[in-house]
C-alpha cells in the first residue's frame, strides 16, 4: 500500500502528499453530478437542470449522514493505529461496518416510501416537479454504493493510504463520463440517464475498493475473537460516529433548507444557483480534504501522545489553508462569467447574472469555511466531535436564519441568501477558536 505514517517525518511534506490524493479523489467524486448538471444543462434545459441541481442538494444531505458515520468511524481508527492497538482497531472495524450498513438499509427504504413528501416539502415548482422525481427513483439506488466507497476508503485513510481511493474514483468518474454522453445524447434518456451513469459508476467505485480490502489489505481479515459487539466498542464507535452523523446531517440539513427557500424563488434562481454551487463545491472541495487530512494527522499524532507535534501542525495547516484560499477566491472572482458558462447557455442572461452574483459574494470569503473544516477536523481527532457539532449548529443556525430573514426583505431579495453564507462560517470559527484555547492550556 502507498502509506503514509503521519506521526513522523516532516508535517508540511506528509501532510501534503497525504492530501493531495484525497483532494483529487473527492475532486472526482463531485464530478459524479457536476457531470451530469453540465450535460443535462447543456443538452435539456433550464428545467432539467433545475431538477438535477435540486437533487443533488437532497442528496448531499441523505448521503452526508453515512459521510458523517464513516468519518466518525475512521477517526477512531487513526487513533487506534497510532496506539499500535491492533485488537480494538479490528473491534472497531467489525462493529463500525455494521452499524453503518443497517443505517444504510433504513435511509435507502425510508427515501423511496417518502418521496413524495420530501419534494413537497422542498417546494419544488411544479414544472420541475416530475423531472427531479424521474431522477430521484433513480439516483436513490446508489445511495448503498456511496456507503461502501466510503466506509473502505475511511478504513484505507485511517492508515496513511490515501492514493487508492483516488485510484478507484478516477476510473469511476471516467465511466460516469462516458456513460452521461452515451445515455443523453445518444439513447435520449434524459434525466433518467444521467442517473443511471452516476450510479453505475458509483457501484464500481464501491464494490471495488471494497474488493481491493478485503483481498489486499490483512489488516481486514477480522480475526474471530473481534467479531463481536462489544458494550464498550459499540459505545465508542457510536458516539463518535453519531456525533460525527449529527453534524454533517445538521450542515446539510441547514443547506437543504436554504435550498428549499432558493426553490420559492422559481426556476430561474434554482437553475443559477444548481450551476454556481458545483463551481463552489469544486472550488472549497480542496479545503474539505485538507481538512480530513488534517484529522487524520491530529488523530495519528494525539494516540501517539505527540502534543508539540500536533502544534506544529495546526500552524502548518492554517498557513496553506489561508494561502491556497487567498488564490482560489481571486480566481472565481475574476473568472466567475466563464465558469457560469460551462453550465449555463449565454442567452439565459438572468440565469448567468444571479449566478456570478452569488460567486462573487461567497467566494471572496473561502478562508472561513477553510478554517472551519480544520475546526471540525481537529476536534473530531481529539475525540471531542461534540465540537463539531456545536460549530456546525451556529454556522448553518445563523446561515438559515439570516438567509429567511435578509431575502424577505424587498431590496435585498435573493442576494441576502448569499450573504448569509459567509456572516455563519466567520461566527463558527470565531467559537470553536475561542473554545480550543483552553483546551491547550489544560493539556500543558
Amino acid at each position: 500500500m502507498a502509506q503514509i505514517k503521519l506521526s513522523e517525518g516532516p508535517i508540511t511534506k506528509n501532510l501534503l502528499l497525504f492530501a493531495f490524493p484525497m483532494i483529487c479523489g473527492n475532486m472526482l467524486q463531485q464530478l459524479y453530478n457536476v457531470v451530469d448538471t453540465l450535460i443535462v444543462g447543456k443538452y435539456l434545459g433550464t428545467g432539467a437542470l433545475a431538477a438535477v441541481g435540486s437533487s443533488y442538494s437532497l442528496m448531499t444531505f441523505l448521503t452526508s449522514i453515512l459521510l458523517g458515520m464513516c468519518m466518525g468511524s475512521g477517526a477512531m481508527f487513526s487513533i487506534r493505529y497510532g496506539e499500535k492497538n491492533q485488537e480494538r482497531l479490528q473491534q472497531d472495524l467489525y462493529v463500525s461496518f455494521f452499524l453503518i450498513a443497517i443505517l444504510t438499509v433504513v435511509i435507502n427504504g425510508a427515501v423511496f416510501l417518502f418521496i413524495d413528501p420530501i419534494m413537497r416539502l422542498l417546494c419544488v415548482p411544479a414544472d420541475t416537479y416530475s423531472l427531479m422525481r424521474e431522477y430521484l427513483l433513480v439516483i436513490f439506488f446508489g445511495i448503498a454504493a456511496t456507503f461502501l466507497y466510503n466506509y473502505f476508503a475511511a478504513v484505507l485513510r485511517a492508515f496513511g493510504n490515501s492514493l487508492v481511493p483516488l485510484i478507484f474514483l478516477g476510473i469511476s468518474a471516467f465511466i460516469n463520463i462516458v456513460l452521461d454522453l452515451y445515455f443523453i445524447i445518444s439513447l435520449d434518456l434524459g434525466v433518467a440517464g444521467a442517473a443511471f451513469a452516476t450510479i453505475i459508476a458509483q457501484w464500481f467505485s464501491g464494490i471495488g475498493l471494497g474488493l481491493y480490502c478485503i483481498f489486499r489489505c490483512s489488516f481486514m481479515r477480522i480475526e474471530k475473537p473481534n467479531r463481536r459487539f462489544s458494550k464498550e466498542t459499540l459505545r465508542e464507535i457510536t458516539g463518535a460516529s453519531l456525533l460525527t452523523c449529527l453534524q454533517q446531517s445538521v450542515m446539510n440539513l441547514g443547506i437543504l433548507m436554504v435550498q428549499g427557500l432558493i426553490n420559492s424563488f422559481g426556476t430561474v434562481v434554482m437553475a443559477a444557483f444548481a450551476a454556481a454551487v458545483k463551481i463552489d463545491a469544486f472550488a472549497y472541495m480542496p479545503l474539505q480534504d485538507f481538512g480530513n487530512a488534517f484529522s487524520t494527522f491530529i488523530a495519528q499524532n494525539y494516540g501517539a501522545k505527540k502534543n508539540e507535534r500536533i502544534k506544529k501542525g495546526i500552524r502548518t495547516a492554517a498557513s496553506l489553508v489561508f494561502c491556497f484560499s487567498l488564490i482560489v477566491s481571486a480566481l472565481v472572482f475574476v473568472f466567475a462569467k466563464p465558469l457560469l458558462l460551462l453550465f449555463i447557455r449565454p442567452e439565459e442572461r438572468d440565469v448567468l447574472a444571479i449566478g456570478i452574483s452569488y460567486l462573487r459574494t461567497v467566494g471572496i470569503f473561502y478562508f472561513g469555511i477553510g478554517a472551519l473544516f480544520m475546526l471540525y477536523g481537529l476536534y473530531r481527532a481529539i475525540n471531542l466531535p461534540g465540537m463539531s457539532l456545536v460549530l456546525t449548529v451556529i454556522s448553518l443556525g445563523t446561515r438559515v436564519a439570516l438567509a429567511y430573514l435578509l431575502s424577505s426583505v424587498p431590496a435585498i431579495g435573493v442576494n441576502g441568501i448569499w450573504w448569509s453564507i459567509p456572516i455563519g462560517w466567520f461566527l463558527a470559527d470565531a467559537t470553536g477558536i475561542l473554545l480550543y484555547v483552553p483546551l491547550t492550556v489544560k493539556r500543558k
